[in-house]
């Protein structure tokens, strides 16, 4: 649990980074783990807001809670009228049955589900939703596999871990591409939470052989731009027992 926490917790430094760096999600995605009729959705883990962009896209009341200062500095300065809340998955600052939904970005594998469940079902109205989604990279494409290998890509994406009081979990896989450049690249790489956990040099030599990577693949080498691409890997279920009110 520890080692999970340090983890969570260490994406506040370098929150412009992540800013900069890490993609959205498609509004396929999004439009899927939204239940029909949702109004007020709770974007839980929100980071610096790229989750809470695409929910706002769909005309429902966003309110984002982040466990770090730092993240939510970054998605205040970008989301001035979003209320942004200092909480986690395991003590959410909002009131009893206030939601109906919760969303999860890239972010439910750092939860501690026996703890979290709870709380969720709290904030949900009767029959609410927890949707989850992670970005995946798709490493059908070869740069993409050489950048996967560069890190190593040791943290493992579990899906749902929900449990009752939530009925069946759904899954669904979407697939699209983030534009992108060697600069957000590089940010990308930079913001994963095991390499700014890395040792200076460490950090340095994988960053290294990215820009090597950037400098010589045929796919990248000359260019400004390009297609990143993802498979957005999606979970929901549904408060058991109960009805969403129309």
């Amino acid at each position: 649990m520890e080692d999970r926490e340090s983890h969570a917790r260490s994406f506040g430094p370098l929150a412009g980074r992540y800013e900069r760096g890490r993609p959205s999600y498609p509004a396929a995605a999004v439009y899927w783990l939204l239940p029909a009729g949702a109004r007020r959705v709770l974007d839980l883990g929100a980071g610096t807001g790229k989750l809470t962009r695409a929910l706002l896209q769909r005309g429902v009341e966003v309110t984002a809670v982040d466990p770090s200062d730092g993240m939510l500095a970054e998605l205040r300065r970008v989301l001035p009228g979003v209320p942004a809340l200092a909480g986690s998955a395991e003590a959410i600052p909002l009131p009893d049955h206030s939601v109906d939904a919760v969303v999860v970005g890239q972010a439910w594998h750092w939860i501690d589900p026996d703890r979290a469940v709870p709380e969720v079902t709290r904030v949900l109205v009767p029959g609410g939703r927890l949707g989850l989604i992670w970005n995946v990279r798709d490493a059908h494409v070869d740069w993409v596999r050489r950048i996967g290998e560069i890190l190593d890509d040791r943290m493992a994406r579990p899906l749902a871990e929900i449990g009752p009081p939530f009925g069946p979990v759904e899954t669904r896989d979407f697939r699209w591409h983030d534009r992108t450049g060697p600069d957000q690249l590089l940010d990308l790489v930079a913001s994963r939470s095991y390499v700014i956990l890395m040792r200076s040099d460490e950090r340095a030599a994988v960053l290294a052989q990215v820009r090597q990577l950037l400098a010589t693949h045929p796919a990248l080498v000359g260019r400004t731009e390009f297609d990143l691409p993802y498979v957005a890997r999606c979970a929901r279920a549904d408060l058991a027992g109960g009805t969403m009110p129309a």
